[in-house]
Parts: structure tokens; C-alpha cells; sequence
């Protein structure tokens, strides 16, 4: 049995360079083989740009259901505190099971992407957030992904498999 799913595109971001704040917008160009324009990895300029044999970093993404769960333990104290800017991904998704689209196509809006494989937060990510944000995200980081086909992604645009 095939499982269906569809959720959407919450939030994007961009940095000009590396560590650089990013910056919410209100729609990305994803332009095939390169990423988002205006993003640092578009460029060529971002942290880890020099380590091509990384390969996927052309989008991040994060479910907003990740960053959300940062807040509060299980205990309900409060813990940490992080936008969906601040996690450093491209697209905040709501509804979109992120984890299992490692090698799989998938629709963003209008931009057919391709996971390559999860993006797991580094200490990087905590010395431009905060401490605790690095072990917070393990296994639910985020993925990276390649653009396949070119357009423009809005806020509220579906994101769904191939196919579906």
C-alpha cells in the first residue's frame, strides 16, 4: 500500500554568505543544479561550499513540527527557543515527512527536488544559535536536497511526492 502524503512550504530563507543571518522571504527562485538564488550555497559562498564531496546542499529544508519541539521538554520547562530562520535551512515545511524523501523526487510548488540525504545540525549551528540547538535536532535536522526542475516557491505552496 502507498502511503499519501501532502503538506506545505511554512517559511523561506536565505543568506547572502556564510554565517550570515538569514533572511525571510517571500518567494525563492530555485534555479536546477545550483539552489536558491541570493542564498550563500547558490554562490558558492556558504560555510561548507568548500566541501563538494558533501554534495545535496543546493536546499535545506526543516519541518516546522522540529523547530517547534525545541521549546518545551517533556516535562513542559521551557528550553530553547529557535525560529525557522535561525535553524540556517531554506524551507520550513509543516505536514511533510522529511526523513523518508532521502532519494526520492518530490514537488515543491512548481520545483520537482530530489533528497540526497539528511542534514544533521553541526557544532556549527549551535555557535551561530545557541547551545543544545545541535543535540536538539539530531535526526530531525532537516534535508538536502537538489533542484531538478526550475520556478518559484511561495510560502502555502504544496509540497508532495513524485507522482502523487
Amino acid at each position: 500500500m502507498k502511503v499519501m502524503w501532502q503538506g506545505h512550504v511554512v517559511s523561506l530563507h536565505i543568506a547572502p554568505e556564510a554565517s550570515a543571518k538569514m533572511q525571510t522571504i517571500s518567494a525563492a527562485r530555485a534555479v536546477p543544479g545550483r539552489g536558491l538564488e541570493g542564498d550563500r550555497y547558490f554562490s558558492g559562498t556558504g560555510f561548507y561550499s568548500k566541501r563538494p564531496s558533501d554534495g545535496g546542499r543546493q536546499v535545506t529544508l526543516i519541518e516546522i513540527e522540529s523547530v517547534q519541539a525545541l521549546d518545551y521538554s517533556e516535562a513542559g520547562d521551557r528550553r530553547l527557543k529557535l525560529s525557522p530562520a535561525d535553524s540556517r535551512r531554506n524551507i520550513a515545511t509543516e505536514g511533510v515527512p522529511l526523513n523518508h524523501l532521502v532519494g526520492k523526487e518530490f514537488w515543491v510548488g512548481p520545483v520537482l527536488m530530489r533528497g540526497t540525504r539528511l542534514c544533521e545540525p553541526c557544532t556549527h549551528l549551535d555557535e551561530l544559535t545557541q547551545p543544545g540547538v545541535m543535540s536538539g535536532l539530531i535526526h530531525r535536522g532537516g534535508l538536502r536536497a537538489e533542484v531538478l526542475t526550475g520556478g518559484v516557491i511561495r510560502p502555502g505552496d504544496l509540497v508532495r511526492p513524485n507522482g502523487q
